[in-house]
């Protein structure tokens, strides 16, 4: 576990088709984070630096691409529509596989992602929950279908190692839980306050629960 004042960074990976409650809820928190962990930073990756198309129109950019990436203590794969194009994408699971599956974080259907790559092979792990718009299935039951004997499971947030958060707001819960490993429970519930979001991440605990399997 860090010093509060130790430097950490979280590695926002994402793509064309990111959904962009998963980059505010991931980016957002670190922000607030950092005025009480003054050494926690987050940044923002894809296959290139420059220009990357979010759905609903947004357009960021990310600021490294997968070949100047910088060392980080977790890369979190976020979710989105584009997931579909990047299960199949080699630069994506590549770059994915080349990581220490315990600095790998995924929130929403970043997940299937991870899936794709190996990294959920043969561990619980979950996703959202619940189909949106045309989905012929919820995306928590295509997991074993993207993977070798990944256990799919309702939770808020499941630690087997590689982290796997739940669905759309839960990247909120999904970060508080990565700073929590990094720098410990009374930091992250601190963060929690901060963003006024502390009734909220208790009542998703109760309601979800966090699976450890690590």
């Amino acid at each position: 576990m860090k010093d509060r004042t130790a430097p950490a960074q979280l590695g926002i990976v994402i793509y064309d088709g990111t959904e962009p409650i998963d980059v505010g809820g991931t980016v957002g928190v670190v922000s607030m984070a950092a005025r009480i962990l003054p050494g926690l930073t987050a940044t923002t990756i894809a296959a290139h630096p420059g220009p990357v198309h979010l759905a609903g129109g947004l357009t960021v950019l990310a600021q490294h691409g997968f070949a100047d990436a910088p060392p980080c203590d977790v890369f979190v794969v976020c979710g989105g529509p584009g997931w579909g194009d990047q299960v199949l994408d080699p630069g994506m699971l590549t770059f994915l596989r080349r990581q220490p599956p315990t600095q790998v974080a995924s929130v929403c259907t970043g997940a299937l992602i991870l899936a794709a790559a190996g990294l959920l092979d043969g561990l619980p792990a979950t996703t959202r929950r619940r189909t949106v718009g045309t989905e012929a299935q919820p995306p928590l039951s295509l997991l074993p279908s993207l993977g070798t004997d990944v256990h799919p499971c309702e939770a808020l947030v499941v630690d087997a190692g590689t982290v796997t958060g739940g669905g759309v707001s839960l990247a909120i819960d999904t970060t508080l839980y990565l700073i929590g490993r990094l720098y410990g429970t009374e930091a992250r519930d601190e963060v929690a306050d901060v963003l006024e979001y502390d009734r909220a991440w208790a009542a998703n605990r109760r309601a979800l629960g966090i699976v450890t399997a690590a």
